[in-house]
């Protein structure tokens, strides 16, 4: 194979092995919630406490949300 070919799936190549995935998507904050299983549940795969909330239905919202949707998508 000729040097010219290899160069660029070399770099590709390094540059793949040099990502880091979610290395940068972090704050670095200490967490007030942490271990809380109202926030995060029990364990890191079940779901948390607080997305089992229900809410009463209010019929004037759907009416205010539908006005909007039809302001937005009207055809």
């Amino acid at each position: 194979m000729k040097l010219k070919n290899l160069v660029p799936v070399l770099a590709i190549a390094l540059l793949a092995t040099a990502c880091d995935y979610q290395k940068n998507n972090r704050i670095k904050q200490k967490d007030v919630r942490e271990g809380n299983e109202h926030v995060y549940g029990v364990h890191p795969d079940s779901a948390a406490a607080q997305s089992k909330l229900k809410y009463a239905a209010k019929p004037e919202l759907e009416v205010k949300a539908n006005e909007i949707r039809e302001k937005l998508f009207n055809k």
